[in-house]
């Protein structure tokens, strides 16, 4: 058996070997004229399949197909539902009758109406907000809404692993699904992949559904690594719902020696935002599972349960299927709009040439900009790319700062102590444009003014990166920052 395996694989590869001048021609032409790319991309990818012809053929299967444009989450009933909305919503604006509650928000309103416009994010002001910054408070709060909850939790996370963190969660949740309570696991299939099958056989039989996003189908080997879902998502009786940077696994408790106290942050939102997060989760379930959930009313908190709070926000949504890079654009507009601070928080900082520039031009005006990054990687490639992204920036007059009290995880930005945008975003190109992610717009100075005292309190545990350093960093450093810059169209 193994025998004919070789055999085969041997035949498969003497074949790409001998036409991959042909092959190589082929993709050039589908890169080129059939895919929606940037021109920094296409050259990319045209050098990879000239230098390494038959490498980079694999290397393209793996992580250089285009998804672009492909609307696999949309159904109908759902589509009535959200336009309607969104034409009613437009009509407000165009009339001028659209006010922000706090008279400096107003100049953020063609802010709400691209959201609308682009994404179909519809406004609402009557949320509350809770912040957490620490897992294990995070996960406390999650399993005692899991223990109240009545009618069904959804549960949507990039990454799951099976250990004391999810088999905390899965006693609550295998004991509500036994009492009728319906629940629902979504996870990304490259993510969740150390998710062992004995979980997930145990869940099914307890009652919990389980979908996965773009599944593998060799064993755990993945030939997609680009468009992963990176939501994180949790809905509860349609009361309450999170979304932020924690996944689920022991790093993010803060135990793991690797990486030491993880520090995130996450958002609990109460009101009618809630209904954004059940629909972005609902859509994204459709796809993985094939069940529709639209029909059913129950799944809507605002039938049932009264405004909590006077918050304005939105939740975008972006991924490889949207027309517009929304989250990008957000947060190109929000650093566009500041007159006095911006502050960013990223594990990994990749900004495409826009971002990268409107930063530039905003510290040269004279915003203050200051932005934290970790200190040590998780991906070796992806921070030596980041500092060298960062570095670029000092010379305008950003502050930079590298995060030394374990790993910095949280994914966010705050703008003149007014508004903010948090959740699972990086600022970098795969967030941008390959992933599917999903960011909490919050047009509010108190929420805004908590996250920016955390994220002063952050500066205390960091070191700052001086131009006077980083211009005498050593040649083994520049020589991984740049070998590393070179692939930052494909990270």
């Amino acid at each position: 058996m193994l025998d004919n395996v070789i055999n085969v694989i041997s035949v498969i590869w003497e074949w790409i070997w001998n036409n991959s001048i042909s092959i190589n021609i082929i993709l050039a032409i589908v890169i080129v004229f059939f895919e929606r790319r940037d021109p920094k991309n296409i050259w990319t990818w045209l050098l990879v399949l000239y230098f390494i012809p038959v490498v980079g053929f694999f290397l393209y299967i793996v992580i250089g197909q285009d998804y672009h444009k492909k609307k696999m989450f949309r159904t109908k009933e759902i589509e009535d539902e959200l336009n309607g909305a969104i034409k009613k919503q437009e009509d407000i604006i165009f009339k001028n009758e659209f006010k922000l509650e706090d008279e400096r928000l107003k100049e953020y309103s063609d802010l709400v109406l691209y959201n609308l416009e682009s994404a179909g994010s519809v406004f609402s002001e009557n949320n509350a907000v809770d912040i957490f910054n620490d897992g294990n408070a995070k996960f406390d709060d999650l399993i005692n809404e899991i223990n109240n909850a009545k009618n069904f939790i959804h549960i949507q996370y990039y990454i799951i692993r099976t250990d004391e963190l999810f088999n905390r969660m899965l006693e609550p949740l295998k004991e509500k699904a036994k009492k009728g309570v319906e629940v629902r696991v979504l996870y990304d299939g490259m993510g969740g992949s150390s998710l062992k099958k004995s979980t997930i056989r145990e869940m099914k039989k307890a009652g919990i559904k389980v979908a996965v996003f773009f599944p593998a189908y060799l064993g755990r080997f993945q030939f997609r690594f680009n468009y992963r879902n990176h939501r994180k998502i949790a809905v509860i009786d349609g009361k309450c719902a999170y979304v932020g940077g924690f996944n689920i696994g022991r790093e993010y408790l803060g135990v793991d020696k690797k990486y030491g106290y993880w520090r995130d942050t996450h958002l609990k939102i109460k009101g009618d935002a809630v209904n954004d997060l059940q629909l972005r989760f609902m859509l994204d379930w459709n796809y993985a599972s094939k069940e529709n959930l639209f029909k059913n009313p129950k799944y809507f908190g605002y039938k049932y349960h009264r405004p909590q709070g006077k918050i304005g926000m939105q939740i975008i949504s972006s991924g490889p299927d949207s027309k517009y890079q929304t989250i990008r654009d957000n947060y190109l507009r929000l650093i566009n709009k500041a007159k006095k601070t911006i502050y960013i928080h990223s594990p990994y900082f990749i900004p495409d040439e826009a971002v990268f520039n409107s930063l530039k031009i905003a510290a040269l005006s004279g915003v203050e900009i200051k932005i934290i990054i970790p200190c040590k990687p998780d991906h070796p490639f992806v921070y030596w790319v980041t500092h060298s992204y960062a570095g670029d920036l000092l010379g305008s007059g950003v502050k930079v700062y590298t995060y030394q009290n374990g790993f910095l995880h949280a994914k966010g930005m705050m703008v003149d102590g007014i508004v903010c945008s948090y959740g699972t975003a990086n600022m970098d190109m795969r967030s941008f444009a390959l992933n599917f992610e999903v960011n909490a717009v919050i047009y509010n100075a108190d929420i805004t003014s908590k996250l920016e005292t955390q994220f002063l309190e952050d500066l205390s545990s960091c070191k700052e990166l001086t131009k006077y350093n980083y211009e005498r960093r050593g040649l083994f450093v520049r020589f991984k920052e740049q070998i590393s810059r070179l692939f930052a169209p494909l990270m």
